[in-house]
């Protein structure tokens, strides 16, 4: 169906119905931002898609074509470029990141960015310095052994100062020309590994001058960053620590995920990149505007991690990219969304002050899933199929918020509850019985797709609590819930973890385009029946479900209105 594909492009967190009357009521149109919503990104204009073999090919070409690249730079006998990333736009202007090795040795801060005109032509060359590389020797006076002796005790110092008493353990040195400060130098570069004072691992790498001993420079390899987010309070993000010391939000553990400024404006593309001097975020208010970011950051890390941990997946595509989020979007713009074109997520502040950022744990994990599940089945966004892509947002959103574990933002199955979006405490969808936002569906009948597509997942939504916890009523992390069955049935769940699985197997194994509710039903029967066998109780519990929220078989009969 790739005609329409392109209409659900963007995939919003909530309705625009939602967003207009139910929350103000006196409100005559929608906020300010959210028709703007619909406009390109310029990453959509101007970033040319590659497929796996394109790259592939363009690699293959620019290492081919390295000697002379070098000699065009003109670079000094000794050096090489080794090409490790590329980028084209639609013009065919081409980005090609190298490495650079000299005499055979790694160069570190000696990267560089050859940008090419569609024709081949060389424009220009982005280096991270212009320094000239060159050492008099590379025999090393100092021993590898003595370089590793000092490397540990550089760590076990800073370790003792920091109250770790973790023992850090040294791996191999590796002869390296250091050039990321001042004068190119022959070094030892020794990676030290350990844990940080809040348990966080280290992988400190320590540069120690080949001559005389000295440290040249140390850094550690895992960048989390500290921040005080709005919703689930200090946390720790990935951040990447710059040439000139200051620290930007960049995951490079997770596919170089990046956050961004977008200043409340709706100009397309990313924005600013946020950076900081300290590499300390936020201060849990709206009043800074790091503080949205944070939780952004935290919110996406927390993603990569459950669908990594989980189902082996890595990244949205599966291929280790990560992509891009945008905090501040707009002025008075209560929402938050997914764009396949920019490969983002962007996240409004709320209709005025008292509404808090869309920012929360299982937002930013729904806006993310919309991304896989764009990569995978591609559910149309409109009718049942519509419905189907929301609901599997707020499902897998709502299993990354359970294993956050964060006691502060606790695992729930009520979308949204921290926004305070459409009044103080109250959530903008609840799972156990969708119908108590006033406008979801808590089971099918004939004409369901004809709902809101953030309506009719409510049906999906009820079969995962269902599915999950089972009927009537119970609380969970002190969150009491009583969820009732269309058919009179009494349910018990299978675990949440259980059901999760059952619904990503589906997604990506079973699921296309234009799956309705029916065909939802037969593709998590074989995803349970492919995790735990024809006869488990997995399966038999996944059939009751779905009969629960009135989804039968299409050869047992005519669904009929729920009553």
């Amino acid at each position: 169906m790739p005609g329409l594909k392109r209409a659900q492009r963007r995939s919003v967190l909530i309705g625009t119905a939602v967003a207009t009357a139910a929350l103000l009521g006196t409100l005559t149109g929608a906020p300010a931002g959210a028709a703007t919503a619909e406009g390109s990104s310029s990453l959509r204009e101007t970033a040319r898609p590659l497929s796996v073999s394109a790259r592939a090919q363009l690699l293959s070409a620019a290492t081919e074509n390295s000697s002379r690249t070098a000699r065009q730079l003109r670079l000094g006998g000794k050096e090489k470029l080794v090409a490790t990333d590329v980028l084209q736009d639609r013009d065919g202007t081409t980005h090609t990141r190298y490495e650079r090795t000299y005499d055979g040795l790694p160069v570190l801060g000696g990267d560089l960015v050859v940008h090419t005109a569609p024709g081949g032509t060389l424009e220009s060359v982005t280096k991270a310095t212009d320094a000239a590389i060159q050492v008099a020797s590379t025999s090393a006076q100092l021993a590898p052994a003595t370089a590793q002796h000092a490397a540990v005790a550089s760590a076990s110092a800073q370790a003792h100062g920091e109250g770790t008493t973790a023992r850090p353990v040294a791996g191999k040195p590796r002869k390296v020309v250091w050039a990321a400060t001042g004068r190119p130098t022959l070094a030892w570069e020794t990676v030290v590994t350990g844990t940080q004072k809040d348990g966080t691992p280290s992988e400190l790498h320590v540069v120690t001058d080949a001559a005389t001993g000295a440290e040249l420079y140390r850094y550690q390899g895992i960048h989390t960053g500290v921040g005080e987010s709005q919703y689930s309070g200090r946390v720790t993000i990935g951040t990447t620590r710059q040439a000139d010391g200051t620290y930007s939000l960049i995951d490079s553990e997770r596919g170089g995920h990046r956050t961004y400024n977008q200043n409340r404006t709706t100009i397309p593309g990313p924005g600013t990149l946020f950076t900081d001097a300290d590499d300390e975020w936020g201060d849990g208010t709206v009043n800074d505007d790091q503080t949205a970011a944070v939780d952004a950051q935290y919110g996406v890390g927390l993603t990569w991690d459950f669908y990594k941990n989980e189902f082996g997946r890595a990244g949205i595509r599966n291929d280790g990219v990560g992509s891009y989020s945008r905090v501040h979007y707009s002025r008075g713009y209560a929402n938050a969304f997914w764009d396949d074109g920019c490969f983002c997520m962007t996240y409004g502040d709320g209709f005025s002050t008292g509404y808090g950022p869309f920012t929360e744990i299982d937002i930013t994990a729904h806006e993310m899933t919309h991304g896989v599940t764009a990569a995978t089945a591609g559910l149309v966004y409109s009718a049942e199929s519509g419905g189907l892509n929301e609901a599997t947002s707020d499902i897998l959103g709502t299993a990354v918020e359970f294993a956050a574990d964060n006691p502060v933002d606790v695992g729930d199955y009520l979308l949204g509850e921290k926004v305070d979006m459409l009044e103080p405490g109250r959530p903008i969808r609840y799972m156990d019985k969708p119908s108590k936002d006033g406008t979801s569906a808590d089971s099918w009948y004939d004409g369901v797709g004809k709902l809101n597509v953030h309506y009719s997942s409510g049906i999906a939504n009820h079969f995962f609590y269902l599915l999950s916890e089972g009927s009537g009523a119970k609380t969970v992390n002190g969150i009491d819930y009583d969820s009732p069955t269309s058919d009179g049935s009494t349910l018990t769940g299978i675990g949440r973890d259980k059901a999760a699985h059952v619904w990503y197997r589906a997604l990506t194994t079973y699921m296309t385009s234009n799956t309705d509710y029916h065909a939802a039903r037969e593709a998590t029967l074989r995803a349970a029946e492919d995790l735990y066998g024809a006869d488990s109780t997995e399966r038999a519990a996944v059939d009751a479900t779905w009969a629960a929220v009135n989804v039968t078989a299409a050869d047992s009969g005519t669904p009929g209105d729920d009553n």
